[in-house]
């Protein structure tokens, strides 16, 4: 146990948290989110989830072929974002004419939900954030140990969780406090007319578009303009990333335990999160 936990799964977390505001990360995961969280307005959590679950997708294989994977995006790295800065545009228009990614009635989904076009955002946020992935490769090697398939699949899972525990927590903020079901956000803007049906969009929606045809756009142009490489501003980034791990895993390494009780903990919360999630849908259907 004690050789498993040399890791130290608290500094992979800790390292996808910082990893979630860096430029390259933060460019494209944090407006997707939260103009997805005005396009739902409802059920916040669980479209929360699902997006992560798009992040997680991209980022497990990640640490398991690292290497392999980062040179290929880095590769397709303009392209990535053009076809990302395409999808928001998709996404935006979509949420004006009330049009939705054609998939099967789950029982956790409901008329209103999107939950595809929320994977498939998360999908695409982790590929932009794969830049990040070196930390990953750095978190790895503070093992005295060759990580294996287990070692490396852990700390993955806490690097990944890091970088969407603000997103849950966010979530949890906006639910509980009901922000999007505020007067404002719900008050009509106009009605369109589309192939014989009328779709009411109201100020939330009314952001949503903006912010995803606004960065849809706005990624296109800087793509092709050759300004989303990742320059010596970014390596900082990474470098001060990667110092984070270093420290938290020294410290980690002092106090006897504390990366087994941060799992447990860890654990728990997530485990709350999900029957939170379960709740909510109760409460909905």
């Amino acid at each position: 146990m004690n050789t498993l936990f040399q890791l130290s799964l608290l500094a992979s977390f800790m390292a996808g948290m910082v990893a979630l505001f860096a430029p390259c990360c933060i460019t494209f995961l944090l407006p997707s989110y939260f103009a997805n969280v005005f396009k739902e307005k409802k059920r916040v959590v669980l479209m929360t989830f699902i997006y992560s679950l798009g992040i997680f997708t991209v980022m497990m294989p990640v640490v398991l072929g690292a290497k392999a994977l980062t040179q290929m995006f880095a590769n397709l790295h303009d392209q990535t974002y053009i076809i990302g800065g395409l999808f928001l545009i998709f996404v935006g228009l979509s949420t004006l004419l009330g049009f939705k990614l054609p998939m099967p009635r789950f029982n956790f989904t409901k008329q209103a939900d999107d939950p595809l076009s929320t994977y498939i955002l998360g999908v695409l946020s982790g590929i932009s954030s794969a830049c990040c992935a070196p930390v990953l490769i750095g978190v790895l090697a503070l093992s005295t140990l060759s990580p294996t398939m287990v070692q490396s699949l852990l700390v993955g899972f806490f690097y990944v969780l890091g970088m969407v525990t603000p997103l849950y927590l966010a979530s949890l903020f906006i639910d509980k406090r009901n922000l999007l079901e505020k007067p404002l956000f719900r008050k009509p803007f106009r009605e369109v007319s589309l192939w014989g049906k009328t779709h009411m969009i109201t100020v939330a929606n009314m952001i949503s578009f903006v912010v995803f045809v606004g960065m849809g756009a706005l990624i296109i142009f800087l793509s092709l303009a050759g300004k989303l490489a990742m320059n010596q501003s970014e390596k900082n980034v990474t470098q001060t990333i990667q110092s984070v791990a270093v420290s938290t895993t020294s410290f980690v390494q002092k106090v006897p335990g504390l990366d087994i009780g941060f799992v447990i903990i860890a654990s728990w919360l997530l485990y709350k999160f999900i029957r939170y999630i379960g709740q909510d849908k109760k409460l909905n259907n």
